[in-house]
């Protein structure tokens, strides 16, 4: 007998809303164009395009759009937190959310949120080839000797999975979860939106 133990979960989702896809992707672009703060910072640590992570954190009070996400977010957290049989004293609650404006041979190198229970991305737009989201198994410091795995092991056996972004798109893990997104070769820019809940 084999039992599978220790599972690592991630949750997705579609929000099929393409007036709030409209009105997200016009709000960045916004933004973009107007916060200087982020754009320095981007600019600073190599980002290729724009991020608002270390300039703007009230999103959700500034644009409606984003209060509109957050109130479909709580349902899809909810849900995930449920499946995950998370002994919670009171309900998960949105701590940060930031966007993100990639542009071609942009990239993330891998990285975990540290002080959060839930992380996740909604994706804005994701033109073809715009970068996949790339997870890395959590033993992979601790294994040692182990070998590679075969080219056709199953999802769950592999060192690595890959999710191919789509508009409207909702990823949700465990923030402790090692993640990054790999270069993007897309014609135009990738959007999404990325948040924590603690």
């Amino acid at each position: 007998m084999i039992r599978t133990l220790f599972v690592t979960r991630l949750y997705e989702a579609l929000i099929d809303n393409a007036d709030l896809l409209r009105e997200l992707d016009h709000s960045v672009r916004i933004l973009a164009d107007e916060d200087h703060a982020g754009r320095s910072w981007s600019k600073e640590h190599g980002y290729r395009g724009y991020t608002s992570y270390a300039s703007l954190n009230d999103l959700p009070l500034r644009d409606p759009a984003f209060a509109d996400l957050v109130r479909l977010l709580n349902t899809h957290v909810r849900r995930f937190a449920e499946a995950s049989h998370f002994g919670l004293a009171r309900k998960l609650k949105l701590d940060s959310m930031w966007v993100n404006l990639l542009k071609t041979g942009g990239t993330h190198s891998g990285h975990i949120h540290p002080n959060s229970v839930v992380s996740g991305t909604f994706y804005v737009a994701a033109p073809p080839g715009s970068g996949a989201f790339k997870l890395e198994d959590p033993r992979l410091p601790m294994m040692m000797a182990a070998p590679p795995r075969s080219p056709d092991a199953p999802e769950d056996s592999r060192s690595f999975v890959y999710v191919e972004p789509q508009p409207g798109m909702v990823l949700l893990w465990e923030s402790w979860l090692r993640h990054e997104v790999t270069p993007s070769t897309a014609k135009g820019d990738r959007i999404s939106v990325s948040f924590n809940y603690s």
